[in-house]
């Protein structure tokens, strides 16, 4: 299996750094060919504008993103860095995403990436969307820490329920596009936790990656499940992502760890 990850963590020492890294010895070990993106090092600009097209314009006198994304990627005249970034896509059959939470979301630099690398034509066009999506039969995950305890981040806790936190990125950008979207990794608070209990998460990933062709993928509804103003038909029970409990699907990769994150 051919694996990216895209690495989102200006401190190649952070946790964010470990998981990445485990995940890369983990997976190599494994057989698979690993190839990473990292964002920071590679000095990655996250803003979407008139220099990511170069040669003929689609109107160069007027910047309609979504047509210019359209048309470089028919013309092959995207720039360079980013058809870089989209033939690693292209090639690989599993995207592991790592990155800090920030601000309820992914820091600035990764969403650049996927605005850049993410563009119309290549990811999606019209009538290729969610289960027609252009990724089709790619795999993605999210490799997450927080600053916060998993108690903040259920159904009642006050960040509200990472599965809702997260929906922008599982269903707005990856199942969207296609993807089979796998349940996230989530590191509790690492930077407040002892060296042992860092290294139980480390050994945890790596169960969960050693897993990663068993995995049960987040559930989103299908296009039959929806009527031509694209709303869920009647009798039809909403239920993407509710019989998905974050910390109870991790469990069985923290099985072995005598600490338990949701204790702290």
């Amino acid at each position: 299996m051919n694996v990216l990850i895209v690495f989102a963590h200006p401190e190649p020492q952070s946790f964010s750094g470990a998981l990445k890294n485990t995940a890369v010895a983990t997976l190599q070990e494994a057989g698979h060919n690993v190839e990473v993106s990292d964002l920071y090092e590679m000095g990655w600009q996250a803003v979407l504008g008139h220099g990511d097209f170069c040669g003929d314009r689609a109107d160069a006198a007027y910047l309609d993103l979504s047509r210019e994304q359209e048309h470089a990627f028919a013309s092959g005249t995207f720039d360079e860095v980013v058809k870089a970034e989209q033939r690693k896509v292209t090639n690989a059959d599993l995207i592991l995403f790592h990155f800090p939470v920030w601000w309820f979301s992914m820091p600035a630099i990764l969403k650049g990436w996927v605005d850049r690398v993410f563009a119309r034509g290549f990811a999606y066009s019209t009538g290729k969307k969610y289960s027609s999506g252009h990724f089709k039969g790619k795999k993605a995950m999210l490799c997450i820490t927080t600053g916060t305890a998993a108690t903040l981040y259920e159904p009642n806790g006050i960040d509200g329920d990472l599965h809702h936190v997260l929906w922008p990125i599982h269903n707005g950008i990856l199942a969207y596009t296609g993807f089979t979207v796998l349940p996230p990794y989530a590191s509790w608070m690492p930077a407040r936790l002892s060296e042992e209990e860092r290294i139980s998460y480390l050994k945890g990933y790596a169960r969960r990656l050693q897993d990663i062709d068993h995995l049960e993928p987040l559930f989103f509804h299908p296009w039959e499940d929806y009527d031509e103003t694209q709303r869920l038909k009647p009798g039809v029970v909403a239920k993407s992502g509710v019989q998905w409990n974050p910390r109870a699907n991790q469990r069985k990769y923290e099985a072995a760890i005598q600490y338990t994150p949701e204790a702290k």
